[in-house]
């Protein structure tokens, strides 16, 4: 549990590994491993600047069996013969480009600059570059359909995107800058959690579909209906429509409920908005890959921003309280027109069990 480059229990096992077999050549010993040995991975790796760091949840990485490559130019989802850049921009012309992803440029030197450019970062100076964790709801629902909506879809990206049943995909390494939410995209780490979105209290929604059909039109479908069915026992749970595959999640068989079986109602931005919770598994990975990254970038402050009483601040930051903060921050502190994470979004429960799991880990 050697302290070094300001991480402990999280210092990447591969790449420990590798520094370790270099010192055994060196010395001559007969342990070393043999050319060609493979070096195993426990499976709960997030990779930053090219380094393996432990987070103690599952993570599938883009280069695993059944990931998702933001590095990759042809669509995942188009069929194959249609997938490669040339067809892809005439099928989709919202791709502007074969990147997803670009350069951290905004807070580095000209010289700096031309060393990370064609991949050289270090984690020291994507420490400096790096203070902030923007949390996204992906207003899809599953994180299949998550990458395909960024990647094929869209030409943006995401580092994370976080399932229904606790699983973290990353997508490309944290050393690059993701486009997930405009200025922040260059000092930050961003993450899309699987949920559908908030929407206004139910008896809008009821009104506003009265109001069609009396005008004659078909009503918008309720999409928290649809999602949330009741569960026999008081509560509701998550209806993953067929379109979209029961099987989308990892976990086999896998029955995904809100961690509060009521809908949550709050205000973002001024507005009144209804939305239930995040699942369990989806709270227990976060607070474990928000601990990682607290513990691997130290100017990321393991809190949200708050009001002068202390409270969270439920809407965008102004410019120059934007600029000092430095922590984990919602969609709608960095843009007016998004309201995700949503009213639901227990940040006590990420922030504090995040600080509780640090603490054991000393």
């Amino acid at each position: 549990m050697a302290k070094r480059d300001g991480v402990k229990w999280w210092r990447g096992g591969a790449m420990g590994a590798w520094a370790g077999a270099v010192l055994l050549l060196a010395g001559g010993c007969a342990s070393a491993p043999r050319p060609g040995a493979a070096e195993p991975r426990r499976g709960d790796e997030i990779v930053v600047a090219g380094q393996f760091f432990h987070t103690g949840t599952p993570v599938v990485l883009w280069m695993d069996p059944g990931g998702y490559d933001g590095y990759r130019v042809e669509r995942r989802f188009s069929p194959w013969a249609r997938a490669g850049w040339a067809e892809s921009k005439v099928d989709t012309p919202a791709l502007d480009s074969p990147n997803r992803y670009g350069v951290r440029a905004q807070r580095l030197s000209a010289e700096e600059l031309e060393r990370v450019r064609g991949g050289g970062w270090d984690l020291p100076l994507l420490q400096r570059v790096v203070d902030q964790f923007v949390l996204h709801y992906d207003a899809v629902g599953v994180s299949r359909e998550t990458f395909k909506r960024l990647h094929d879809d869209r030409g943006l990206s995401v580092h994370f995107m976080l399932d229904l049943d606790g699983t973290i995909y990353q997508t490309i390494d944290v050393k690059e800058r993701a486009w997930h939410a405009t200025k922040a995209n260059s000092r930050s780490v961003g993450i899309e959690i699987a949920h559908i979105g908030a929407y206004p209290p139910e008896s809008v929604r009821a009104a506003a579909a009265q109001a069609a059909i009396e005008a004659g039109k078909k009503p918008a479908p309720d999409e928290v209906a649809q999602w949330y069915q009741p569960d026999g026992d008081g509560g509701v749970r998550i209806a993953i429509p067929a379109k979209l595959g029961a099987a989308s999640q990892r976990t086999p068989d896998f029955g995904g409920r809100p961690a509060r079986p009521e809908p949550i109602t709050g205000t973002i931005h001024g507005e009144v908005l209804e939305q239930y919770d995040f699942t369990p598994e989806q709270y227990a990975a976060l607070i474990k890959l928000t601990a990682t990254l607290t513990e691997i970038f130290p100017a990321m402050k393991l809190d949200y921003p708050r009001d002068a009483d202390g409270k969270l601040v439920t809407t965008v930051l102004a410019d120059e309280a934007y600029e000092a903060f430095g922590g984990v921050l919602a969609h709608y502190h960095v843009q007016r027109n998004k309201i995700d994470p949503g009213p639901a979004f227990d940040w006590d429960r990420v922030i504090e069990g995040a600080r509780k799991l640090k603490r054991s880990r000393k």
